[in-house]
């Protein structure tokens, strides 16, 4: 979790291919009028996010009931956008990637993606970091990324291990 330009899908591609798990890519669960919203500079509501959220959660429970662990990218801003994803799969682990708004905006503007850096203060503005009692960690994403990958991969590699 964490917001735009946090590398969100780097760390959990590369925890996909080392720890062998399925990957999901939040982003491709958007309905395109989400994805028209915030290409055309407009932040999402939470009446935009439920359906999108759903659907994820959705596809989240069809891989527990098939047996298969999962790393999902997705912003995951709010506690509330949280819950709709533990509900099916009650002992989720969020890793929240957290990072300087000033380095993930240059981040944000070094890439190609629908949505513009305009948005990431609405980000910053809308997260709320991990309670005390959500299962998760945080991780600074300003030191090199395979110190990062490293770190994301300890902390994962013990809960797929112990599970």
């Amino acid at each position: 979790m964490g917001v735009a330009g946090s590398g969100k899908t780097t760390v959990a591609r590369h925890l996909a291919d080392e720890l062998d798990l399925r990957f999901a890519e939040a982003d491709d669960f958007h309905p395109p009028a989400n994805i028209a919203k915030m290409s055309g500079g407009a932040p999402l509501t939470d009446d935009d996010r439920w359906p999108w959220l759903t659907a994820l959660a959705d596809w989240m429970a069809d891989q527990r009931a098939a047996e298969r662990s999962t790393v999902v990218t997705c912003s995951a801003l709010k506690r509330s956008y949280r819950d709709v994803l533990r509900r099916p799969v009650p002992e989720t682990y969020f890793l929240h990637l957290h990072g300087d708004e000033e380095l993930l905006d240059a981040r944000m503007r070094a890439r190609e993606h629908f949505m513009p850096p305009a948005l990431l203060r609405s980000q910053f503005d809308t997260l709320e970091p991990l309670g005390r009692d959500e299962h998760g960690s945080t991780l600074d994403v300003s030191p090199p990324r395979d110190e990062l990958l490293g770190a994301a991969t300890g902390v994962v590699r013990g809960l797929v291990s112990s599970s």
